[in-house]
């Protein structure tokens, strides 16, 4: 029982369960299955990049720039769906999917090759992807009426009570859990966020694991473009403006340390999960806008102190104090 309560996932499931409860005592509407769906559905775009991101930050790195990837990638096939309304949106799909893969791999060829810390490269990527959507469309908006029927509803179409956009979310995720605990690949995104140094005398490439954590990243970015652009059915350069903040905050609340090598896929999916129902909760009770932002901020300052703390009980004393004689 006692391990079971030092389990991270466990605390955010009954501080998740905890806020929809109060909720409903305000708003009874809002514990009905319906809503709580619709909550998932909201949020599945926020999972899907939380989970790129845990890649990354697993290996010690950070990715900045995955929402503007997200944005260029969705700015990319929005055009590219103007343009040509009869191609088939799975292909659009895998376009963005591809142009988030060149992104990805472009941060990791300069962190890898060059030494550049990850901060660093992506701060400055993510500059470069925005003013590229202001480049490639003009300063122009992609609207409702330019896109196809099947480009906005095919994340609409229901399958099993659920809209494909929960389905994608579900998806990546049991990928995502296969690959991190199942396949030589995850084991060594682990290893070199625990130890770097012990990881290149076990033959692992350290710099070539890193670059594909930012592939990874990419791609769930460049498919979130897609996803995201036909939700909200507009391309901009505003698009997800910000956003990268907030996917960082999901990693870090559900527990995924910036110092690197600790985190699950549970706990990616329950910190995006956590803030969706904030999101959702605070007006439905009118909490100011400015409150929810402030709201946030602390649940992440919360967490990264109950990670620092957890870190700490985790070690172990290897030497202890005495006489030398």
């Amino acid at each position: 029982m006692s391990r079971l309560l030092k389990n991270r996932e466990i605390w955010l499931l009954l501080v998740i369960g905890a806020l929809v409860v109060a909720t409903t005592l305000r708003a009874p509407g809002f514990a009905q299955p319906a809503n709580l769906l619709d909550i998932f559905n909201n949020t599945s775009i926020l999972m899907i990049l939380a989970l790129g991101q845990m890649a990354v930050i697993i290996t010690r790195s950070i990715d900045l720039s995955m929402a503007t990837n997200l944005a260029l990638s969705g700015m990319i096939v929005a055009l590219t769906n103007a343009a040509f309304p009869d191609i088939p949106v799975p292909f659009l799909m895998v376009l963005a999917t591809f142009c988030g893969l060149v992104m990805g791999a472009f941060n990791g060829i300069l962190v890898w090759k060059l030494g550049i810390p990850a901060i660093v490269v992506t701060l400055g990527t993510l500059t470069i992807f925005r003013g590229l959507i202001f480049v490639i469309a003009g300063g122009s908006w992609v609207n409702a009426d330019k896109f196809s029927t099947d480009f906005v509803q095919y994340t609409r179409i229901e399958f099993l009570g659920l809209p494909l956009l929960s389905w994608y979310a579900i998806t990546i995720a049991v990928m995502f859990f296969v690959l991190m605990t199942r396949t030589p690949m995850g084991r060594a995104i682990y290893a070199i966020g625990v130890n770097p140094t012990a990881s290149t005398y076990a033959g692992i490439n350290v710099g070539r694991t890193t670059f594909v954590a930012f592939c990874i990243s990419g791609m769930l970015a460049g498919f979130s473009g897609y996803l995201w652009v036909s939700r909200y059915v507009i391309g901009s350069v505003e698009v997800a403006n910000g956003y990268e903040l907030t996917i960082i905050a999901a990693c870090v609340i559900g527990g995924i340390s910036i110092a690197g090598g600790v985190g699950t896929v549970g706990s990616a999916l329950l910190g995006a999960l956590f803030l969706g129902v904030i999101n959702s909760a605070l007006p439905v009770i009118n909490i100011s806008p400015f409150w929810q932002m402030a709201i946030s901020g602390a649940a992440i300052i919360l967490a990264v102190i109950l990670n620092a703390r957890g870190q700490k009980q985790k070690g172990r004393l290897i030497l202890k104090k005495g006489n030398t004689q």
